[in-house]
């Protein structure tokens, strides 16, 4: 369990600096933007294999029972997720109504795990991440200040994040046994 838990706390210290420390990685970025953006890089990837690593090491302990509606939850808010997700780097009309799409995406993919799941290695993921996705939202709110909604696009624009979330909820639900070792379908 030891290596899910550093590997949470990586993934959270490495995406909270810029907005806890946005001076500091002024600073670096002035100075060395290749290497910065490097070291970021490492950090997200190493984050990432120690999740995936210490969620197949893991011994998972009872914590709560979860809902038996929850697996069902679980999959429409995945759905949802992956189209806010994909949203989140193009020009749509879904950033007109959520601020945060990527952000927003990762909080619906931890509660719909949450809802899913009652053990300690999914507490340990899914409610960390959950949580980072939160601060961080209200730390860049805090940065950025008040929310100016962009100006609205053409509606075929908002077809692609959904064809990308729905081609991408496939991959995932085929591929989710390979990196997690549960079959979902």
């Amino acid at each position: 369990m030891t290596i899910l838990v550093v590997g949470v706390i990586l993934w959270c210290a490495v995406h909270l600096f810029p907005s806890l420390a946005p001076t500091a990685r002024r600073g670096f970025l002035d100075r060395r933007e290749g290497l910065y953006k490097s070291i970021f890089s490492l950090f997200v990837i190493g984050s990432l294999v120690l999740i995936v690593t210490g969620w197949r090491a893991a011994e998972p302990s009872f914590v709560y029972a979860e809902p038996n509606w929850g697996r069902s939850v679980n999959m429409a808010a995945m759905l949802v997720a992956l189209i806010l997700f994909a949203s989140g780097r193009m020009k749509t009309n879904i950033k007109r109504y959520v601020r945060h799409p990527q952000l927003s995406a990762v909080f619906l993919w931890s509660v719909g795990h949450l809802l899913a799941n009652g053990d300690s290695r999914s507490v340990i993921l899914f409610g960390g991440l959950g949580l980072w996705s939160v601060v961080e939202i209200v730390l860049i709110n805090r940065r950025d200040g008040a929310w100016h909604k962009p100006e609205p696009t053409p509606a075929g624009r908002d077809l692609i994040p959904l064809i990308v979330g729905v081609v991408l909820y496939a991959v995932l639900g085929w591929a989710h046994q390979y990196f997690t070792g549960i079959a979902i379908y």
